[in-house]
């Protein structure tokens, strides 16, 4: 079995991210193979936290171009957790 930090890459810190903090709704990358229980399960180890509810995205990486070469960015998955009531994440 892989460690919970294995599962749980990276906080998202965008504008649109921390806006949602505020109704207690945290922006993860998470493992590619993860799914929803494991990701519930590694984010209330981490951070000592009860979650209410887990939504992922699969997103497709884009083909950029710089000069004469192409290349393709990797796939990547993210998770929107949001947290029960009194409970807050330190990022």
């Amino acid at each position: 079995m892989k460690s919970f930090y294995d599962i749980i890459k990276k906080p998202i810190l965008t504008e649109k991210s921390e806006a949602a903090k505020q109704s207690l709704v945290y922006s993860f990358m998470v493992a590619r193979n993860a799914n929803k229980n494991t990701i519930k399960k590694a984010i209330e180890n981490i951070f000592s936290v009860k979650v209410n509810s887990v939504r992922t995205i699969n997103v497709k990486g884009k083909l950029k171009k710089y000069k004469m070469t192409e290349g393709q960015r990797d796939d990547r998955k993210k998770a929107m957790i949001t947290l029960k009531e009194g409970y807050r994440i330190e990022i």
